[in-house]
Parts: structure tokens; sequence; C-alpha cells
């Protein structure tokens, strides 16, 4: 049962070792206290297993379907010993992500079904929705598509800033108007002149605003209605950027920005400074929401996609 190829390029594969470092080494220090001074699985190791997978930030469900997995391959197997936990939990944990069809890409892409192909960004501040932006234009524009960004966030005056100095950085054109203007005819505007230009992916960043969903609510429909004026369909993905560092708290945002508007595609950010990788793989089983971006450093290639089989393959090495 191996899912694990050697799918990244060495330099990639790396960088997301290092980015997961910190919820590696913690997880595998809470994991060996579990084990030591015992030889086989059994039902006392289980249930220290599930402690360390909940407060390795995996999640109550996940963590129950886990060990559900892996109490039916003892069960099957009659002697398990300890040494082979790892290997059983990192086999056990792709099976449950391969249940969903996502997370199994290599390149920074997108589907060539509308031209220009429409992301609206989402998420709270502070969870690097911009940064993340700038990356993700830096990666389209490396694999050639044309790429222009808008700055709809017109709530902070730093927010239009920001993506203009990642603009000029990653060198790709930003379509924005004042501080406290219309967010939707921001969105107006760039779709309007991504088409006359002919883009391939226009990005539109959005207020991260979650102390009133209804407002919100009414904000991203407001955007959404505006930009099918000009673009069928679009935005044709919403993606909810999620700060990895924070744990459950990232739970609770994607529970809340999911009820407030459709979420297509995740991005977790900030992996690389925190022991609290784990989240990833339970906001990956519980959303079914496809994990497509995780961010593992500040360097412009250290936004990566999300391939599962690699992520489970540097965390439990």
């Amino acid at each position: 049962m191996s899912f694990f190829k050697n799918i990244f390029s060495s330099d990639k594969k790396a960088t997301l070792d290092k980015g997961l470092e910190k919820s590696k080494s913690s997880f595998f220090d809470k994991l060996s206290k579990v084990v030591v001074g015992k030889s086989k699985v059994d039902a006392d190791v289980l249930d220290d297993l599930e402690e360390v997978l909940v407060t390795s930030d995996v999640g109550v469900n996940t963590t129950l379907k886990i060990i559900d997995r892996i109490e039916a391959r003892v069960a099957q197997d009659k002697y398990v010993g300890t040494e082979a936990l790892n290997l059983i939990l990192r086999e056990e944990i792709a099976g449950l992500l391969s249940e969903t069809n996502a997370g199994e890409d290599t390149e920074f892409s997108v589907p060539n079904t509308h031209k220009p192909y429409v992301i609206m960004v989402v998420g709270v501040n502070g969870a690097g929705k911009t940064t993340t932006i700038g990356k993700l234009a830096y990666q389209l524009k490396k694999q050639g598509l044309n790429v222009v960004l808008g700055a709809a966030d017109t709530f902070r005056a730093a927010a239009i800033d920001q993506l203009q100095v990642w603009a000029d950085r990653v060198g790709v054109p930003i379509i924005k108007q004042s501080m406290g203007s219309d967010p939707a005819s921001v969105a107006f505007d760039t779709l309007q002149s991504a088409v006359t230009s002919n883009a391939d992916v226009v990005i539109i960043d959005t207020a991260g605003r979650l102390h009133n969903k209804v407002n919100l609510m009414n904000e991203l429909t407001k955007i959404k209605r505006v930009m099918q004026k000009v673009v069928d369909h679009s935005p044709h993905e919403v993606l909810l950027v999620l700060d990895g560092s924070t744990g459950q708290n990232a739970f609770e945002q994607a529970k809340q920005f999911t009820a407030a508007t459709e979420v297509s595609a995740l991005a977790i950010t900030k992996l690389d400074g925190t022991a609290k990788g784990g989240v990833v793989i339970g906001i990956s089983d519980e959303f079914q929401i496809p994990v497509r971006y995780i961010g593992v450093g500040e360097g412009l290639e250290d936004l990566q996609v999300f391939n599962k089989f690699e992520f489970v393959d540097s965390f439990f090495k």
C-alpha cells in the first residue's frame, strides 16, 4: 500500500521538510513518550495516541477516524509492534486523505475552463491573504500565465498598499481605487481590465472581517453578482486563506467562512513557524474542501501546491 512516490523535486521537498520541522519534532516527542517501554500497540497505546493527535491539532473527528483505522488494522494483524506505529500512521493518514480526490497536484496551474479564470480570496486579516496572493501570482506568472490583481479589500489602506508592493515585485498589473471605495466596483473594474487585456487569471483580494457575518455575506455576494456581469460564473474559485499557526482557531475560521460563502479551496499559511501542522490533515479531512496551497516559509518559492502524499511523507519521516 505505497502511496509515496517521489513527486516533488528535491528542492521543493527540502523546503517542505524544513517548513514542517517544528510540527514533526513536536509530534514525535509526544509519540515517543507514548511508546516508551511498550512493545506492542494495545488499547492503552491507542488511547495515548488519540491524545497525541488531538493535541497536535489534527482535530477530534479526524483523530477518531485515524484511530478507528489503526484499531481495525491491529485487530487484523493480531500483533503490531510499536516500532511499526509510525509507518502505520503514515499509511492510514494518507489513506484517509486519499478518500478525497484533491491534493494530488504537483505544479501551480488553473483550469482552462474559463478565460479569465477568476479567483476570489477570502480570510481574516493577518492570515497571510495578501502575501498568498502575491506568491500565487508569482507562481502562475512563472507558468506563463497573464495575471491581474484586484485590490477589493478597500477597508484597510494598508491592504491596498501591500498588494501594490506585491504587484510591483512580481511584475503584474493591479487594479485599485482609494480606501473606502466600493469593493464590488473594484472587482468590476478589475474584470473589465482583465477581459480587455486578454488576461488568463484574475486574483481578487477581499476584506477580512468576521465580526459581522451578515455584512461579510452581503459584501461577498454583491462582489460575486457584480463580477458575473463581466465574466460568466465568476468567481470560478473562492480561496479561503487560513493561518495554520492558530491551530484550532483555523478550524473555527473555516467554519465561519464556509457558512458565509461557498468556499471551494483552501490555502493554509505560516506552517513553518509552528508545531500545529497537523491542522492541515484535520481541515483537509473535515471540510472536504481541497487544501490547494500551503505556506511553509517567507520566500517566494515557499508557497507550495498541497500534495497530500508529499505532506504526509514529510510529516512522518
